[in-house]
């Protein structure tokens, strides 16, 4: 049995991921721990997932809130450049660090989030096998295809190729910091220049949350890159819940329709969009539950009860929920949007940062939902918005249609046995990884 390390960015949707992979590992008889700054051991809820703590001393524990928050609302220029600087000095700490953790934990192999450079760097400097996961939207590059961060529709047009270059330039541009780190931290450790995440990535192995349907038209993936849809784990509810929730909570009022909102784990405490969201909700005479996942106080939460909303929470078990929602407004995080296409539930997109604008356009692009600007719209162009969800039938028809392909991909299971075939170990439970991957890309 084989002990994987871990690297991901330290953010509660890519730890949840990566964490459901893990006990499936574990379940397996293998050994497995993450290795992050010492704040990310509380974004691990299961005791028997190891952590192993890096960068105290540039990474203090206590530090982590406060770069959270810039990477949430990074507000103008000077804003984004410092949540740059975090990215470049987190992947720098790592390149430091893990080579000595690594070897003294006796880890095998690597499981690398793409978002996080430093896990294949490292991995390639040492020997290791790795395989790449992409939590969020693939970093992958391919003529014609925004990056996961830009809000662009895909076009054929040779006008549509001239916006993707513009805007590849300009990100390339802004992203100065942690490609210089990046290239830094490659040559000193002695593989040759590297300067973006899509330039680290595993020759043997590239998972993702997504599937193709999912995705713009892709042609130039390498074989090796496997869309295997969500990670999760059996007895997970989808959001940290920290008690049993109500039967209350689901209750619906015949004949009035369900809506569910989420901002995710770092921007929920935007009162002023939910109280967008809650008008609309009256407007249309809808149910509505709002999870602000911490985000919110006591005064808030009923301001918004007042605006409209029916029932409002921390948190709330996401998947169950959705399961019942005839609608979802999301920031258009991976992790809920996957979880939305599983319970054949239509989105609302409403992004704010990261790759939540790329997941928009996918989202309009696949047909499954539609998209609103979380800074503009208001509670009348939100509500236009959710009847047209809720009353035309092509969303309903075009998700049911994804959630068959999501149901198939294999999830944590085929993502395990891909990890396990990639670094050379057995084929778990009898069955040939590639054969249940299918013939390649998937």
């Amino acid at each position: 049995m084989a002990h994987f390390g871990v690297v991901a960015p330290a953010f509660y949707s890519h730890f949840s991921a990566l964490s459901a992979l893990a006990l499936e590992l574990i379940a397996r008889g293998h050994r497995v721990s993450f290795l992050q700054r010492p704040d990310g051991a509380a974004l691990l809820k299961d005791g028997r997932i190891g952590f192993h703590a890096v960068g105290a001393s540039t990474h203090p524990p206590g530090s982590l809130a406060a770069a959270l928050r810039r990477g949430a609302n990074p507000g103008g220029p000077l804003g984004l450049r410092r949540v740059i600087l975090d990215m470049a000095g987190g992947t720098g700490m790592l390149c430091r660090e893990l080579p000595a953790a690594l070897e003294s934990l006796h880890v095998d192999a690597l499981i690398a989030d793409q978002m996080e450079a430093a896990g294949g760097l490292v991995a390639e400097a040492l020997g290791l096998p790795f395989v790449s996961v992409a939590c969020a939207l693939p970093v992958n590059r391919e003529p014609g295809i925004p990056l996961p961060v830009m809000p662009f529709a895909h076009g054929d047009s040779e006008r549509a190729r001239q916006v993707v270059e513009g805007s590849t330039r300009v990100y390339d541009w802004m992203m100065g910091p942690h490609r210089e780190a990046i290239d830094a931290h490659s040559r000193r450790l002695g593989i040759g220049a590297r300067g973006a995440l899509h330039e680290c990535l595993s020759p043997l192995a590239q998972l993702s949350q997504t599937i193709a349907a999912f995705d713009f038209p892709r042609r130039a993936l390498p074989p090796h890159f496997h869309h295997v849809g969500p990670l999760r784990s059996a007895d997970d509810a989808g959001a940290a819940v920290p008690a049993p929730m109500p039967e209350t909570m689901f209750e619906q009022e015949r004949g009035r329709p369900f809506v569910f909102a989420s901002l995710g784990t770092l921007q929920g405490q935007r009162f002023g969009l939910f109280k967008r969201i809650a008008k609309a909700c009256r407007r249309l005479d809808a149910q509505l539950l709002v999870a602000h996942c911490g985000g919110l106080g006591a005064a808030q939460e009923q301001a918004l009860r007042h605006a409209g909303a029916t029932r409002v929470c921390a948190f709330a078990p996401q998947r169950e929920v959705l399961a019942r929602a005839d609608a979802v407004v999301s920031h258009a995080g991976l992790n809920t949007v996957m979880d939305a296409i599983a319970a054949r539930t239509p989105i609302l997109a409403l992004p704010i940062a990261f790759d939540q604008p790329g997941a928009a356009s996918r989202i309009v692009h696949a047909g499954i939902g539609l998209r609103a600007s979380a800074r503009l719209a208001g509670a009348a162009s939100l509500e236009r918005q959710l009847r047209r969800l809720l009353e035309e039938p092509q969303f309903g028809a075009r998700i049911d249609a994804m959630a068959t392909q999501l149901a198939r991909a294999g999830g944590t299971p085929r993502a395990a046995d891909i990890v396990e075939a990639a670094v050379g170990l057995r084929r778990s439970r009898g069955r040939n990884a590639e054969a249940s991957a299918g013939a390649g890309p998937a």
